[in-house]
């Protein structure tokens, strides 16, 4: 156990700067989102142009490429958000569909067995398989969360488990923290989105 610990406080005392304003800027960024609030997205705008920094200098290229798509769909959520309210307060959440679940999880695996086969060792990618189910699915969680579907929840909660294991095991300590901070802010947004979508049926 204490060689564990030992292995944590090395990993924390020895990251970057770059790393530690990522977890900084992530985690304001995913707090804003579970609210609900708009401010989530300029916050987030800046966390992807950090991250996508990051993981270019440590061998991630598909989560690096990933960030660029990141910028672009927080640009069309916040868009989205503010368009979509109309007279109401907020833009509602909303369910996936039985179709729409087939989709989002077939472009993902189709995506992920694509990259970590064609592209990935192309780039010499460090973990080609984990590096592109993580990009693949947290594509897929991206569209949903920027649609206000509340099934983006559950699938983030799964690419942030597959992320922390990653992000440990490549030496991005701030980063592997960040991701496991994601994991239960993931679990506390699935709630409150629920809670959201109850009471607007009521």
């Amino acid at each position: 156990m204490h060689a564990v610990w030992q292995n944590i406080w090395t990993g924390l005392t020895t990251a970057t700067p770059l790393d530690q304003l990522n977890l900084a800027l992530g985690l304001v960024g995913v707090v804003l989102m579970v609210r609900q609030s708009l401010w989530a997205f300029p916050v987030g705008l800046a966390a992807v142009s950090v991250q996508g920094v990051l993981f270019y200098r440590s061998h991630f290229p598909a989560d690096a490429a990933l960030q660029v798509f990141y910028f672009v769909t927080l640009a069309w959520g916040w868009w989205h958000w503010v368009k979509g309210r109309g007279a109401a307060a907020e833009l509602p959440v909303t369910r996936l569909g039985a179709r729409g679940w087939v989709v989002t999880l077939g472009a993902a695996g189709a995506a992920t067995v694509g990259w970590a086969l064609m592209i990935g060792p192309a780039m010499q990618a460090i973990m080609p398989w984990r590096d592109a189910f993580i990009a693949a699915f947290s594509v897929a969680a991206q569209v949903l969360q920027v649609r206000k579907n509340i099934e983006n929840w559950p699938l983030w909660v799964v690419v942030n488990v597959v992320a922390v294991a990653s992000y440990w095991s490549a030496e991005l300590a701030y980063t592997a923290f960040l991701y496991a901070i994601y994991l239960g802010l993931a679990l506390v947004g699935w709630r409150a989105w629920r809670r959201s979508l109850r009471e607007a049926r009521a």
